[in-house]
């Protein structure tokens, strides 16, 4: 089944709305108007709205980088599905490695903010992997095996269209160190294979799966150019135009 990629830039704690301007501008002038790969920028909460102003007049899609699996309330410091969706986020980056390690997020709470996002018709990216040293133990597969399974409990088969995953080994965020293209492949299909018991093979086959973890113009097309890595949830490489927009460039290639 053919997966359209996906390349999302999570900006992360970067970039004020006033900075987001010229970054926002130039994304569009090189690939705003392009559809053969699908692009999502994932700016702060303070640029969300700016961001929705600048992109609404181009293929380039919002997203955000994490939200509360509550409606409303009590919850100081923290937005909704609907506060999202009333600016016109399309995806949610959920289960970030960022999340879990500093704010404590589990399986279990970030299968609730999916559920949640689901159920207010927003797409949840959600990120999976292992740390080096659960790698070095060998556990690597059966982490991110563990994390599909719980984080995706109770997933509706009928929404399955809308579900992104993407495989970010936590030894290679940020660190300039990058999965080899066997080493992410070998994930990317052994996660296939988990959602495929999950869901069902066709099921399965739908659901694009990014690769994130210092993914950048020189190692993406051979990183894209795997069987079942459908794009990349980048980081760094998103904060300048120049090197986001190669990333899509070489999808654009393979």
């Amino acid at each position: 089944m053919s997966r359209k990629f996906l390349i999302a830039g999570n900006w992360k704690m970067n970039k004020t709305a006033s900075e987001a301007v010229d970054l926002i501008d130039e994304i569009k002038s090189s690939v705003g108007g392009q559809t053969a790969v699908q692009v999502c920028v994932c700016p702060s909460f303070t640029s969300l709205a700016k961001t929705s102003e600048l992109v609404e007049q181009s293929e380039v899609l919002l997203g955000a980088q994490d939200m509360n699996a509550s409606p409303s309330g009590a919850f100081t410091g923290e937005v909704s599905a609907e506060m999202l969706r009333d600016l016109y986020v399309s995806f949610v980056i959920l289960g970030h490695s960022e999340r879990r390690q500093y704010y404590g997020e589990t399986n279990q709470i970030v299968n609730q903010k999916i559920l949640a996002a689901i159920d207010n018709n927003l797409k949840p990216i959600y990120c999976i992997g292992e740390t080096l040293e659960e790698r070095e133990n060998g556990r690597t597969l059966d982490v991110v095996r563990n994390q599909v399974r719980e984080g995706l409990e109770n997933f509706p088969s009928k929404s399955i269209e809308n579900l992104v995953l993407a495989y970010e080994p936590i030894w290679a965020i940020g660190t300039g160190k990058t999965a080899t293209d066997e080493m992410a492949q070998e994930v990317h299909c052994d996660i296939r294979k988990v959602l495929s018991e999950m869901f069902g093979d066709a099921a399965s086959s739908s659901i694009r799966i990014l690769y994130g973890g210092s993914m950048k113009p020189e190692n993406a097309e051979g990183l894209l150019s795997q069987a079942d890595v459908d794009g990349g949830l980048i980081g760094g490489a998103s904060l300048t135009a120049r090197s986001f927009v190669g990333i899509i460039e070489a999808a654009q290639k393979v």
